[in-house]
């Protein structure tokens, strides 16, 4: 799990106004719109002063019309501002969050294999969809809201004051009393936030657990099975949710009890100030549709800092992924060409285990160098330290006699393709799918499907290199799939190939022709081979057997059959 950092409002506001500086005319505009919001919810108090005094108590019929064109005006200017306010502060919110977005995606993609091996793909999603939604309202809505509520109550206060000082003081006491039971609530809230994201993150994880898998939870009918284990996770996020609810909900009566203290007292002191002749009836009144006026933002504010809390767990879990690095570090240089490679004394370890020990190999441009032996013998850990997934813990690899570590990452993938036991198909056409990542060249991806021997079928297809495929390629067969990758890796010309079983889901015949075109195609080339059927290696120029991360022999396969006792009980449990 991801470390979690504890942090408030203010840190949430930190995190955000860099991006904010950046929209200063927009944010002004925005500020204006609330200035005229909040003036105008101020006007409404003010104007019932001289409506009730000039129009009920004086009847003055000239009066009439002026107040009444001042309502109109008031309530102009305060849905006006209202509006400028929502669309700029919107604009501003909605580009901070894509920007956000991108940036958090940006992130993950920088960051090494191991980030995403300890990580459910669920819970990325998650963070990039549901984390940042919850940011989303707060930039562009939340705090936009709590700055005009603030005006308001700032214009609110300040009327009240300037009509009746005393009175004021009175009243506007009770205020502070609020502060200590919302910081409670907002804490309680914040836990609770923290809570509901992290199972909203489990029920992502579970759904595309189960979507991705979907054949196998067919296959062994376990669909109630998985149905129970969501449902689990759904009924534990539901409790959060009412407990959320709940916990929100107190705001309002605990805000309407103070209101009603406050009005309480302002009756009294106020009423006996009108018997009295102290206070005329109309600022009376509105003194009083002030305060209650005042207490509304107050009671908003409250709810929308008790919402806010969501938004301030959410970006911790934003951030602790934002100020991640990468602990592969990516070298200066740029690799230009791949002559050689050399494993010198390399180890590797995946925490406390250790993957690979003293591996010694040289390999040069033109060779086939093949990683044999049984599963969890370190094959994959070479190739993985050949691309750079991970750093040697002890050694070093050599290309071209300097240290891998010297080059950038990009230039040294860039030199290589791979085609895995795992086919990858994108949801896009077979001419992406093949020019994955680069420019797509017509003629280069019909040659390219021609050497995989997938060219046949393609052009059957309607569209051609055009048609789309489906997600993880379903409307292909397995043998299609496969040939589609190794088209991939055939595209970019690389000096590097790895070739991970490449050939197993294809059948006997299709097999032999796709091996005809790899050994055409690695002739110039340094390939990399994990083979498990050892006759696809016959032909290999250095055979490497490997076991518990060793290399317990190394040679071609005549030599390794004669003289090497773990490639021979290789080779004698498979049907040649």
């Amino acid at each position: 799990m991801i470390e979690k950092k504890r942090g408030g409002f203010g840190l949430l506001i930190k995190r955000f106004f860099p991006y904010y500086k950046e929209y200063k005319l927009k944010f002004f505009i925005a500020i204006i719109g609330m200035i005229f919001a909040a003036g105008g919810t101020a006007g409404v108090a003010y104007i019932i002063k001289p409506f009730l005094d000039h129009i009920l108590v004086m009847k003055n019929a000239d009066m009439l019309y002026t107040i009444a064109f001042g309502v109109i005006v008031i309530y102009m200017l305060k849905g006006f501002g209202k509006y400028i306010q929502v669309v700029y502060t919107a604009h501003i919110g909605l580009d901070i969050v894509r920007r956000l977005r991108d940036r958090l995606l940006g992130t993950m993609l920088g960051l090494d294999i191991e980030f995403f091996n300890q990580s459910r793909s669920g819970e990325l999603i998650s963070r990039n969809i549901n984390d940042i939604e919850k940011v989303r309202f707060v930039v562009s809505s939340m705090i936009p809201d709590i700055l005009r509520e603030l005006f308001t109550i700032i214009a609110l206060v300040s009327y009240i004051v300037y009509l009746n000082p005393e009175l004021a003081f009175y009243t506007l006491i009770v205020m502070p009393l609020s502060l200590y039971p919302l910081s409670l609530l907002a804490k309680r809230m914040k836990k609770l936030s923290h809570s509901s994201q992290e199972k909203i993150s489990d029920i992502t994880s579970r759904l595309s657990e189960i979507f991705n898998n979907i054949e196998i939870i067919k296959i062994y009918t376990a669909e109630k099975f998985e149905l129970k284990r969501f449902e689990v996770d759904n009924h534990k996020y539901f409790k959060l949710g009412v407990k959320v609810v709940k916990t929100n909900e107190l705001i309002s009566p605990l805000m309407e009890t103070l209101g009603a203290m406050a009005a309480g007292i302002v009756m009294i002191i106020g009423g006996m100030s009108v018997i009295n002749g102290e206070m005329s009836a109309g600022s009376f009144f509105s003194f009083l549709a002030g305060l209650f006026m005042v207490y509304t933002p107050i009671k908003r504010i409250s709810k929308l800092y008790n919402a806010v809390q969501e938004a301030v767990a959410a970006s911790e879990r934003i951030f602790d992924i934002l100020h991640k690095t990468p602990d592969v570090k990516c070298g200066e240089k740029k690799l230009e060409d791949v002559k050689t490679i050399e494993f010198k004394d390399v180890g590797l370890n995946y925490g406390d285990k250790k993957a690979l020990t003293n591996i010694d190999l040289e390999a040069k441009v033109g060779q086939k160098i093949a990683l044999v032996g049984d599963s969890g013998g370190g094959k994959s850990s070479i190739v993985n330290l050949i691309v750079r997934f991970y750093d040697v813990s002890n050694g070093e690899i050599l290309i071209n006699g300097e240290n891998i570590k010297n080059f950038s990452v990009e230039s040294l993938r860039k030199k290589i393709s791979m085609v895995t036991q795992r086919i990858y198909i994108l949801n896009d056409t077979i001419a992406q799918n093949v020019a994955y990542g680069n420019e797509i060249d017509e003629e280069k991806i019909i040659e390219s499907l021609k050497k995989a021997n997938a060219y046949d079928f393609v052009k059957e297809l309607e569209n051609g290199i055009y048609a789309n495929l489906d997600e993880f390629g379903v409307n292909l067969s397995g043998g299609q799939r496969q040939r589609i990758a190794i088209a991939r890796a055939i595209y970019t010309n690389p000096p590097i190939l790895i070739l991970d079983e490449a050939t197993s889901a294809l059948d006997t015949k299709s097999e032999q022709l796709i091996n005809e075109a790899l050994n055409e195609v690695t002739k110039n080339k340094l390939t990399f081979i994990i083979a498990h059927r050892l006759s696809t290696i016959i032909n290999a120029d250095i055979i490497l057997v490997l076991k518990d991360g060793k290399i317990m022999c190394r040679g071609d396969d005549s030599e390794l059959y004669q003289n090497c006792v773990e490639y021979q009980k290789l080779k004698d449990g498979q049907i040649i």
